[in-house]
């Protein structure tokens, strides 16, 4: 079939298609992940990322092709899941800046919103790896803009045939790859969705969503202040929205222009808007500056040095009159300086959480990583100066991340891997302390937890040259397996063994849902005997697919 042009129409019906491709394959995705534990999830993130953006466009008709991949990149951005959804949502960013201000496309045009969802990947990934989806979206790219064809189809079969030739080679890029001889599982998610859009577009499909779609409002953002009032080397709090064209791009001219006058500086653009945080000394500079690329909205500038004035005003205050003053001094309950939220799945370790001061607790983890939308509301909800973000697990760091990016609160994202980071960098949490304090010695703290945990394996692999069967107990550190073995407790005991050395004062264990807690109890005095100058603290996490999760300190 020949096809010279491509409007919204045919893009809504490219997407829709590659999505129901997607869910019907995701297992499979999920398969090729390279640990064999339960919660090789990548095939799921992306479908639910993709299911998010189909539902923006599904109930369109004949927009334009730029207005829908603005809406596709928006849905997949509020919906992103994963470090692996957070790419793909950065790559319809990109497709949908190339896309932008056109009605149709020909097959140049496409094949440079191809290219960009490259470049926007590739920025969104501090330390990019090749040998993943990374290399098979610049794979996609580089064949799109290399091809001559003018028919849209031939051009989609050609980028497909060269990013699964690619593919077949991340093993050669990637150790890991290859010892479990397997292609990466985020780059043949990405596969899937561009043959999905190749046999739209070449059997004329008629799409329709075949999956149930993820529900959700996003919440409207209003804008708080972030205010050190103990840092007053820069005096005003200013921030503001610019309605402008180009915001991404726009944005990082601004960060350039503002760096040199003020810090604390956010500025974030998304779609056609930017926002700006900064502290400066001369706000109405950085006001003229930005009416320059855009139209102003919601201006708010606080005199920080006043604020500070006032504050020691109402402490001095209050040691005269402390049962009268003190209710001026807290009478902004409803707004607090700090809070927390949590990712944690089970509902011990929700306890444990809440009980540590957690404002808000986020079921998810492994198999269920929530999305920049989940994560974004939690933190829309909490009325506070300064929120702290507590991923606790690698693939919601950056999910995590982009909600920082668009909530216009002052949001501090941890990176904390583990749930024993976590609880660790709660509980030094110290509310006298300011922001920066805290964050140093929350990121100080957690790089000193050494974290395990016991699973099972969900399928035969080799890895390090560790044979492994379908069912067998694993013991991990971090995210290295370190034991193999049929008994959860022996795997346990073999696996702390290796984690503690001459300077661990401290063993916690928490159990899941699937322990037997007198066993545990048993358990945990056979370590007594073993560890007598080491502390052993122990908890029912009541997490599921983890027996046992760990930390030593």
């Amino acid at each position: 079939m020949e096809r010279f042009k491509i409007d919204g129409y045919d893009m809504r019906n490219m997407v829709i298609t590659a999505s129901n491709n997607l869910q019907e394959k995701k297992e499979f995705v999920n398969s090729l992940n390279v640990f064999p534990v339960p919660d090789g999830d990548t095939g799921t993130n992306m479908s639910m990322t993709f299911k998010s953006a189909v539902s923006e466009i599904e109930a369109l008709q004949e927009q334009s092709i730029s207005e829908i991949a603005k809406r596709i990149a928006r849905g997949a951005l509020m919906g992103a899941r994963g470090n692996s959804g957070v790419i793909l949502s950065q790559i319809f960013r990109g497709i949908a800046k190339g896309l932008e201000g056109k009605d149709e496309v020909d097959a140049a045009d496409f094949a440079k919103s191809i290219a960009e969802g490259s470049k926007f990947a590739y920025k969104a990934v501090m330390r990019p790896t090749e040998g993943t989806i990374l290399t098979i979206i610049r794979a996609a790219g580089e064949s799109a803009i290399s091809s001559s064809e003018t028919n849209i189809v031939k051009l989609l079969e050609k980028v497909c045939k060269y990013s699964e030739n690619v593919l077949n080679k991340t093993p050669d890029m990637l150790p890991a790859l290859k010892e479990a001889k397997v292609v990466d599982a985020g780059g043949m998610g990405l596969l899937i969705i561009l043959q999905g859009m190749y046999e739209a577009l070449s059997e004329n499909i008629e799409a329709k969503v075949e999956v149930i779609k993820e529900t959700g409002e996003v919440i409207n953002k209003s804008a708080q202040a972030s205010i050190n009032a103990e840092d007053i080397k820069y005096g005003y709090c200013t921030e503001f929205f610019v309605l402008t064209k180009d915001a991404s791009d726009k944005a990082q001219d601004l960060k350039r222009l503002f760096d040199p006058v003020g810090d604390s500086m956010i500025v974030v653009g998304v779609d056609d808007i930017i926002k700006v945080h900064i502290h400066t000394n001369d706000p109405g500079w950085v006001l003229s500056e930005a009416v320059k690329i855009g139209e102003l909205s919601k201006i708010k500038i606080d005199n920080m040095r006043e604020q500070h004035r006032q504050i020691l005003e109402l402490e001095y205050a209050s040691t005269e009159n402390s049962s009268e003053k003190l209710v001026e001094v807290s009478n902004s309950e409803d707004e607090k300086e700090y809070a927390f939220v949590s990712v944690s799945m089970g509902d011990g370790l929700k306890r444990i959480f809440e009980d540590l001061g957690v404002d808000s607790v986020i079921e998810g983890g492994q198999t269920m990583n929530p999305s920049t939308q989940d994560i974004l509301e939690r933190i829309n909800k909490l009325n506070a100066k300064n929120i702290f973000v507590l991923p606790n697990n690698k693939n919601i760091i950056m999910a995590a991340e982009q909600a920082a990016e668009l909530s216009d609160k002052n949001v501090i994202v941890i990176p904390t891997k583990t749930i024993p980071q976590g609880i660790t960098a709660v509980t030094l949490f110290d509310g006298d302390n300011d922001v920066e304090q805290n964050i140093e010695v929350m990121k100080e703290a957690i790089s000193n937890v050494i974290s395990g945990s016991v699973t099972y394996a969900v399928r035969d692999t080799e890895i390090e040259g560790k044979a492994i069967k379908e069912g067998n107990i694993l013991g991990l550190i971090e995210s290295k397996i370190s034991e193999v073995g049929k008994d959860i407790y022996e795997v346990c005991e073999k696996l702390l063994s290796n984690m503690v050395n001459e300077e661990s004062e401290l063993i916690t264990i928490f159990y899941g849902k699937d322990c037997d807690e007198e066993k545990v109890e048993e358990f945990v005095n056979e370590l007594e005997d073993k560890y007598p100058d080491i502390d052993i603290q122990f908890y029912s996490g009541d997490q599921p697919l983890y027996y046992f999760i760990v930390s030593v300190e």
